[in-house]
């Protein structure tokens, strides 16, 4: 009765005049187009980080720590389990901001070798009444080179780092491994992860690189060009494969066992779904592209249950798809995820989501009688 009541309370809970204002701006940005809200809001952190002082303010209106949400993961010490997903800074540019959001961790890009732009607009689609948002950015960015730049100084982010790449629209698929070469040859030295993307719905064919031998393949390609940098002083970095909820589960044993076996130090599970069963009657829901947000919650959970019950003793999961309350990460992490990411949540939920969850996960974690988050991981499946 006790934990159910503060429970409440700390869910019905504002933050007086930061959440005022955070309504109104949120007003006036959901009037604005989509993309234009994201270009606007990465712009609003950098001037923020920028600013002298700025990020300190940030800090103390969003950040909230706790020792006891600590993970340690390949020798890395992330300071609570709740990252950025890649997508948001897709260029490098703002990430050092989200230490002071209270992040944990973040992700940036997909980036690909050469910059390009991305598919026509308009490209990305609000679905407000369901939490969801459908996009079809088509890895939009700048290019490795440039994000190698705005990463020379990542370690003073305060929290680790991941780098996500992918190939470029031009490149076939059969020529796929130099892409993915090539963004190691760039940005190797940077970040503390990096993650391969091969399962976004937005680049065409890029989801038949998630064929068993084709990912072999890839995998091998990439990690000979990781040994190839180590050999010449590179510090080795943990590799991650980012794989996609539309698959059958024996699809999903296939690349899960396929990754490990190839030296894969992690799975991110989910990407954007195509299913639009959840969200059939809205006006959006046949623009093409990848479904984010509520509608992903069950599924992108599920998948963390079974592919922690195949290889969750093997490496760690980062569990990503509908993440909005400490309740939806927490489920999660008990499924098996190590780490949480949001994206869509913080779009609708606003900058201070990280701490929020935070604050809900230790309160989950009391009730269960867990001492620190990394007892929970895996404890339901």
């Amino acid at each position: 009765m006790l934990f159910s009541r503060e429970y409440g309370m700390l869910k019905g809970r504002k933050n007086g005049g930061v959440d005022k204002v955070y309504q109104l701006v949120r007003k006036a940005l959901f009037a604005m187009d989509p993309e234009a809200t994201h270009e606007w809001t990465v712009s609003a952190l950098r001037l923020a980080d920028q600013l002298p002082g700025g990020r300190s303010l940030l800090r103390q209106i969003f950040k909230f720590a706790d020792h006891r949400l600590e993970v340690k993961l390949w020798g890395l010490t992330f300071p609570n389990p709740v990252g950025l997903a890649a997508g948001f800074d897709k260029n490098a540019e703002v990430y050092q901001a989200f230490e002071a959001l209270g992040f944990g961790f973040v992700e940036v890009g997909t980036l690909t070798p050469l910059a390009q732009p991305g598919n026509e607009r308009p490209r990305l689609f609000r679905l407000s009444e369901y939490q969801a948002i459908i996009n079809r950015m088509g890895f939009n960015n700048h290019g490795a080179a440039a994000a190698a730049q705005h990463l020379k100084n990542y370690q003073q982010a305060g929290i680790p780092v991941g780098v996500n790449i992918g190939k470029n629209k031009v490149t076939p698929n059969e020529e796929a491994a130099e892409d993915y070469k090539k963004c190691l040859e760039q940005l190797y030295p940077y970040g503390d992860y990096l993650v391969i993307n091969i399962s976004s719905p937005n680049t065409p064919n890029l989801r038949d690189l998630q064929e068993t031998e084709s990912l072999r393949q890839l995998l091998q390609a990439i990690n000979g060009k990781a040994r190839e940098l180590e050999a010449k002083g590179a510090k080795a970095k943990p590799i991650l494969l980012k794989v996609a909820p539309d698959m059958s589960d024996e699809q999903m044993h296939d690349v899960v066992h396929a990754a490990v076996e190839e030296g894969a130090a992690g799975i991110i599970a989910t990407n954007t779904t195509l299913s639009r069963e959840a969200v059939k009657h809205h006006q959006h829901a046949n623009e093409a592209g990848g479904l984010s947000g509520r509608p992903l919650t069950e599924r992108s959970t599920a998948w963390v249950k079974e592919i922690f019950q195949e290889v969750g003793k093997q490496v760690p999961i980062i569990g990503v798809g509908g993440i909005f309350t400490g309740e939806d990460a927490y489920a999660k992490i008990k499924a098996g995820a190590s780490l949480v990411q949001v994206y869509t949540g913080m779009a609708y939920q606003g900058p201070g989501i990280a701490a929020q969850i935070n604050k809900e996960l230790l309160m989950l974690m009391a009730q269960d009688g867990f001492n620190r988050i990394e007892q929970a991981i895996g404890s339901d499946a």
